[in-house]
């Protein structure tokens, strides 16, 4: 799409060269049959210019080439108006480049967007002589709780008090609606409990979404826009977004299990396999029950959870289940997971994920 959005400003442009060479007689420009005084025929020049320097920018893949692209294609819209028996066709062509240039705009000011909040996310975590993990910090926990620990490999590392991680993967919008791919990015401060998580879905063909999920200072924020550009979900303030933040943070924990140390998190032992932890939060409170394997893998996670943030949201199953693991910098962790809302019409498993890079202690963002 991008190699034809770029032969299209290059060709667009170039047919703007004929209004130049007419208006300064240097050729017979038989498809322009209405006169163009030279003036007129510098803006037709200068068009072609914009179109031109605008895929050069795409190209180099510079994040305001839609500014430079959108100009162009108001300039030439009025050229066309002012020619336009002639002209009228090249609408199509600037109404494709306009579309493309907003939906481009909206991703960069999307993504600058969400850079700003990861900033803030990170920019005041310490990653300096951090303390080490031994066996006995754990002496507290449920035995199976112990055990997932020492099988992760966090015991004898640094405490893990920051997180970078990619994605990519499937959803759902609804039970009944097709798999859509996606990839995303996300970022947690685990000193003060917080996350940014931010993707790219392949909505219908030459359409995409991107979304954010933010959680910081107790409070989640839930954004969806289609194109980049439509918000088709905007969420955020209020009690349901705020309990369901809180749930998926204790449930990416095993993304981090030296988190399963903290004092915000209290652990109660259920059975050999299974223990509840409950995570306290600025007076609000959150619990949720973890199953892991004999050998001390995580199996599943599941908790009481707000299906959407709206007035009528009701309380539903939410369940992450762990098919696969893998080593990341010496930390095993759940790399492939489900989650599945347990709803009374059946099943819904809205989301498979993996995941592909893992990092933690680090405050720099992904380029």
């Amino acid at each position: 799409m991008k190699n034809a959005l770029l032969l299209l400003m290059v060709l667009h442009g170039g047919i703007h060269l004929m209004g130049f060479v007419k208006a300064f007689q240097l050729a017979e420009i038989n498809q322009l049959s209405q006169s163009i005084g030279k003036p007129s025929g510098l803006l037709w020049l200068l068009t072609t210019l914009l179109f031109v320097v605008g895929a050069i920018l795409l190209f180099l893949k510079k994040d305001w080439w839609p500014i430079v692209a959108i100009i162009a294609v108001i300039l030439s819209q009025i050229l066309i108006i002012l020619v336009w028996k002639d002209a009228k066709f090249g609408t199509i062509a600037n109404i494709i480049i306009l579309l493309m240039g907003i939906s481009a705009n909206g991703n960069f000011q999307f993504d600058k967007m969400v850079r700003m909040e990861s900033k803030q996310l990170l920019e005041n975590i310490k990653i300096d002589n951090l303390p080490i993990v031994t066996k006995e910090d754990a002496n507290h926990l449920p035995e199976i709780v112990q055990k997932w620990l020492q099988n992760s490999g966090v015991i004898g590392k640094e405490k893990i008090v920051s997180v970078r991680l990619q994605q990519k993967g499937e959803m759902k919008t609804k039970p009944e609606s097709k798999w859509m791919p996606f990839t995303a990015t996300q970022y947690f401060n685990v000193q003060n409990p917080a996350f940014v998580w931010s993707t790219e879905v392949d909505f219908v063909s030459m359409v995409n979404m991107v979304g954010r999920d933010k959680f910081m200072r107790g409070e989640g924020e839930m954004l969806i826009k289609l194109a980049n550009v439509i918000p088709v979900v905007n969420e955020g303030n209020n009690d349901k977004i705020n309990q369901g933040a809180m749930v998926r943070y204790m449930a990416e924990m095993v993304w981090f299990p030296s988190a399963a140390l903290s004092d915000y998190i209290k652990w109660e032992p259920i059975d050999t396999n299974a223990a509840k932890a409950t995570f306290i939060l600025n007076g609000k409170m959150v619990s949720g029950i973890y199953t892991f394997s004999d050998e001390g893998n995580f199996k599943s996670f599941e908790a009481d959870r707000y299906y959407g943030g709206k007035k009528d949201s009701k309380l539903e199953k939410w369940k992450i289940i762990a098919s696969d693991y893998k080593e990341f910098n010496g930390i095993r962790i759940p790399n492939k997971c489900s989650v599945t809302w347990k709803l009374k019409e059946g099943d819904f498993n809205w989301l498979n994920l993996e995941i592909t890079a893992w990092e933690y202690n680090t405050t720099e963002q992904y380029e």
